[in-house]
């Protein structure tokens, strides 16, 4: 396979044995191409720069590839052992800053470069294994062993144009120009960019759970709109056309700006696009290993606050309504232009794919009909913040993929640029990044005075997230008391006496327990949960004190709820909570120090408990509590049968959960008291409830 011409895979056709030598050969190139990304990096010690002070360094990425595929074949149940598990939970989760100005300032122990080189050789190895060995039956569905294969791969490339970003931004002396990211050589003056009409028309975006590509979980659902005509640039905006916003002041004339924009400017300090350099003699342009006296007719990179303001201008400049496209507008584009979808086109009809240059090039390059650039060279910012389709689902085995960005932060780029590989290349791709964020991103503006629809759902409609709103932050059902609630008391309750600095609540959801905690006397509270979904609807409390769900009352009827700290008590205490992402049966070594630690329901809901019951010593201090509660409803869905604690039979005698804690915790911790049980209520529907008994019991850390 030709590494600077590869394409996704089709899933859904062909024979197995050659699907399968197709998934090697992509597997392999993706890694081939990742590993020849970071070769341009000139010494070891520029792994463990910052080029960007709110990103990690490179090391990270380097890691986080291999790791991505070992935790998500875990979580799948398609392997059954780690190669590392320090490294999987190190190199776990990256950063999606919340602002400018919201530093990582967390100490990391990171390995060395050859280290990294040696596990990414032994996850590959994995990997390959995998592929020549798993049953293979097509088509390849999401449920599939298949799917968690793709899932890396794909991820793999998105890697690739992000990484790509931050060595853009590293020192010139720290990067190595290679062969294989030979960049684009031409350059000039740009033709005067011009609008021309777009017919108006339906769009149709959203495609079935049986399409035959890889999909992530926001591409699919269902989304119809009727798109009014418009006009769009006929190009992408040029480094000559943005030159003409810097000479006329637009970066120190707030009134361009939106707020947010705005304080980003202010904040940065900028005065011209990021990869712009200016000399006593003129502008240069940094690529991604070279620095060039900057292309006048290639398409200018910038964030979508830069690209928002330069709309502004140029609407006040030319009397027109100028404004970015909306998704829906870029896709009409697109469909008239009828261009055919990667894999399926026998030649990239643009500067993407990475089978032109490792670059962007001239804007005029590219023809789709009357317009250039429809996709490929440089992604294109666009006024729509992402949101869900209809029929939205989420993904098991990677559930903060995209609902973390469904919080009109998040604006989508559409058209790729010219490192845009794999499912990125695709027509369905949904891709989106904070508005301050820099990718190889520039922009077209269009002329429209049709309205711009934020999809804005302010109520949480996850129907499991939604019960578990309800569950922790309403009020009792049937005489029974709120669980969370209760469970946090008992713990204030053994705590008397001992003392209360720092306490974990493992498993936390959307986080009553922790906050409830914090009032009764802790210093500081963790917590912990390894659903996205649950995780970011804590953090969002903790942020802003208040959540919004929509509650199923009956079939189609919903039920709208707020629910708030200040009414509960607890607004006083958020700074002293805080919520990540993480596996309980493979703690990040951070997670340490606690003088309590409560895991509520959370036993038979792990893949593997025996592992977190012979590794939370660790991260206690001696003499805390480990208090757990489960109904002990143990599943083959969560856990495999061979990882249960209880709830079978060995040799024709039953063996009961209690007995499976003592024989696994017993060697590092006493039970104290006697087992206690706690009810709770879950509410399904207006008439549907869930009423369960759990089982408290209390262990000691010896």
């Amino acid at each position: 396979m030709e590494l600077r011409n590869t394409r996704t895979t089709i899933l859904n056709e062909g024979d197995p044995e050659q699907k399968r030598a197709e998934i090697l050969e992509y597997f392999h190139a993706t890694y081939d191409i990742d590993e020849r990304l970071y070769d341009t990096l000139n010494h070891d010690g520029t792994f463990y720069l910052r080029a960007d002070r709110l990103r990690h360094p490179l090391i990270f990425y380097f890691g986080h590839t291999a790791t991505f595929f070992i935790n998500k074949l875990t979580i799948a149940r398609v392997i059954e052992s780690r190669i590392n598990p320090r490294y999987e939970a190190m190199f776990a989760v990256g950063v999606d800053e919340m602002s400018w100005d919201d530093l990582d300032s967390t100490h990391y122990d990171w390995p060395t470069r050859q280290q990294v080189k040696e596990y990414r050789d032994k996850a590959r190895e994995l990997v390959d294994g995998l592929i020549r060995r798993l049953p293979l039956k097509l088509p390849i569905t999401w449920d599939s062993p298949w799917w968690a294969i793709m899932m890396g791969i794909e991820h793999e490339r998105i890697h690739l144009e992000t990484s790509s970003v931050l060595i853009r931004q590293l020192p010139i002396d720290q990067v190595l120009q290679l062969p294989f990211w030979e960049i684009c050589r031409e350059a000039g003056e740009p033709p005067a960019n011009k609008l021309l009409p777009v017919a108006g028309g339906r769009v149709v975006l959203g495609k079935p759970r049986e399409h035959p590509l890889y999909g992530w979980d926001n591409e699919y659902g269902r989304h119809e709109a009727d798109v009014p005509g418009f006009q769009a640039a006929q190009c992408l905006v040029s480094n000559r056309e943005f030159l003409a916003f810097v000479v006329a002041g637009g970066y120190r004339e707030q009134r361009w700006w939106t707020e947010e924009g705005w304080n980003w400017r202010e904040f940065k300090q900028a005065e011209h696009p990021l990869f712009w350099i200016k000399t006593g003699s003129g502008w240069r342009l940094r690529t991604m290993v070279e620095e060039i006296d900057l292309p006048w007719n290639w398409p200018v990179e910038v964030n979508q606050l830069e690209a928002k303001a330069f709309c502004n201008w140029k609407a006040q400049e030319s009397g027109l309504p100028i404004r970015l496209p909306t998704e829906d507008e870029w896709n009409r584009l697109r469909d008239l232009c009828a261009i055919p979808d990667q894999p399926y086109w026998a030649k990239a009809p643009g500067n993407i794919n990475l089978e032109q240059w490792a670059s962007s090039c001239p804007v005029d390059r590219f023809r789709f009909g009357d317009f250039y650039d429809v996709i490929g060279n440089a992604w294109q910012w666009t006024e729509t913040p992402i949101y869900p389709f209809h029929g939205f689902e989420i993904h098991p085995w990677y559930d903060d993929f995209s609902t973390p960005t469904f919080d009109t932060r998040h604006n989508l780029i559409k058209g790729g640029s010219w490192i845009s590989t794999g499912n990125e290349a695709t027509r369905d791709s949904r891709y989106a990044f904070r508005r301050h964020f820099f990718q190889h991103a520039g922009f077209r503006y269009v002329a429209s005075a049709a309205k711009v629809e934020v999809h804005q759902d302010q109520y949480e409609t996850d129907t499991l997230a939604a019960q578990y709103c309800d569950a922790h932050y309403g009020g009792e059902q049937f005489g029974v008391p709120n669980f969370p609630g209760a469970c946090a008391r008992i713990c204030l309750e053994l705590m008397e006496g001992r003392s209360k600095g720092h306490a974990l609540d493992l498993g936390c959801a959307v986080g009553r327990a922790a906050f409830e905690l914090a009032r009764g006397g802790f210093e500081r509270v963790t917590g912990l949960d390894f659903s996205s979904r649950f995780f970011r609807l804590a953090t969002r409390m903790q942020e802003e004190g208040f959540l919004r769900y929509a509650f199923p009352e009956e079939g189609e009827i919903c039920s709208f709820h707020e629910i708030g700290l200040h009414e509960l008590g607890l607004a006083g205490i958020r700074e002293r909570v805080e919520f990540y992402q993480a596996d309980a049966c493979n703690l990040p070594d951070k997670f340490c120090g606690f003088d309590l630690v409560l895991a509520a329901n959370l036993i038979d809901r792990l893949y593997a408990p025996r592992r977190f019951l012979a590794t939370i010593h660790r991260h206690m201090n001696p003499g805390g509590p480990l208090v757990l509660t489960s109904p002990y409803s143990w599943s083959e869905e969560f856990t495999k049968r061979e990882e249960w604690l209880g709830g079978y039979r060995d040799s024709g005698e039953p063996v009961w959960t209690l007995d499976g804690l003592k024989g696994a915790l017993s060697d590092r911790f006493r039970l104290l008291g006697e087992p206690a049980d706690i009810p709770f209520v879950i509410r399904e529907t207006r008439r549907k409830f869930q009423h369960s008994v759990a089982e408290m019991t209390v262990w000691e850390l010896q």
